[in-house]
């Protein structure tokens, strides 16, 4: 069994295990649930699926949520001054908003150089690690409380339309479901606090919980995709029979293409969808599928 296989059944039974104990963290982030609608990309949902899908593979933010900022980058502008020295003084930080911004951005770089020179084609932080250098603490619930609130604060997400039908008819047909999502030690809090179910509760498979933090690895990377597909293999199920959906050519479509899998480019909310037509990695590349709503997508599974 190859290295990565192990790794990743270790790290994926952790995440799950940590959302049982974790309540605490998803109470905090419940206080900030804000209702939010996607955005019309103006696009026409076309296409057909080659094959039978037995298995579904999902990005999170801008797929399955609705994401404030369209996904869970870390652009500067999205940190603004006011609201961080709210958040600052709740938790008695006396840094001042524009040096917690820079030390968070610069650590952040210094993480990626780091990983790069190590190899690491498209790096990944854990954010809690993050934080705890940037606010200079060694509590790491401390430093997890604040990265829960300042993700909340400054990338509000709200589940996509049809979001619970479309998993509880997948798992009602028996299709298999997983993610492959850059992501970080919170995101699967997601699912609970708005679903009220744990991602097994869900019907993801807990060999296919596939999130960037936990591999130090982050989308467009095909490691990612390619530890899916090894796993589906195992499974006996062909990368043909396998849909990759998300809002992203370069991210999501681009390496789930170079997988072998088949894929849906989900163009419901204007905020998230990235075409990037300039990026030459994706010419060439068409999605099987695009969808504008995850109903549509439910429609072309259970058909075929």
């Amino acid at each position: 069994m190859k290295s990565s296989t192990l790794l990743r059944r270790a790290t994926s039974s952790s995440v799950i295990l940590r959302m049982d104990r974790n309540a605490s963290y998803i109470d905090l982030m419940r206080r900030y649930k804000s209702v939010m609608h996607p955005l019309s990309a103006g696009v026409v949902s076309h296409g057909e699926l080659k094959k039978n899908v037995r298995a579904v593979l999902f990005d999170i933010y801008g797929t399955l949520f609705v994401s404030g900022s369209g996904d869970i980058g870390e652009a500067r502008e999205q940190v603004e001054t006011g609201r961080l020295s709210r958040l600052l003084e709740r938790y008695r930080i006396s840094q001042t908003p524009d040096e917690v911004k820079r030390r968070y951005f610069d650590e952040i770089e210094r993480v990626h150089a780091l990983r790069k020179e190590e190899g690491v084609d498209v790096p990944e932080v854990e954010i809690d690690r993050v934080w705890m250098r940037v606010l200079g603490t060694e509590d790491l619930e401390r430093s997890r409380m604040f990265a829960c609130e300042f993700e909340m604060i400054f990338n509000p997400v709200w589940p996509m339309p049809y979001l619970g039908d479309l998993l509880r008819r997948l798992r009602e047909d028996k299709r298999i479901m997983g993610l492959v999502s850059n992501a970080q030690f919170f995101t699967p809090f997601l699912f609970e606090m708005f679903l009220e179910s744990s991602l097994l509760e869900l019907g993801f498979h807990p060999r296919l919980i596939i999130l960037s933090f936990q591999h130090g690895r982050a989308k467009p990377s095909i490691v990612l995709f390619d530890m899916a597909r090894e796993t589906l293999e195992e499974m006996g199920i062909e990368s043909e029979e396998v849909l990759y959906v998300g809002n992203d050519m370069l991210n999501d479509i681009y390496p789930a293409y170079r997988s072998g899998f088949q894929t849906a480019l989900f163009a419901g909310d204007r905020r998230s969808l990235r075409l990037r037509d300039d990026d030459r990695r994706c010419s060439g590349i068409s999605p099987e599928l695009v969808v504008t709503d995850l109903e549509q997508l439910s429609e072309h599974i259970i058909s075929t």
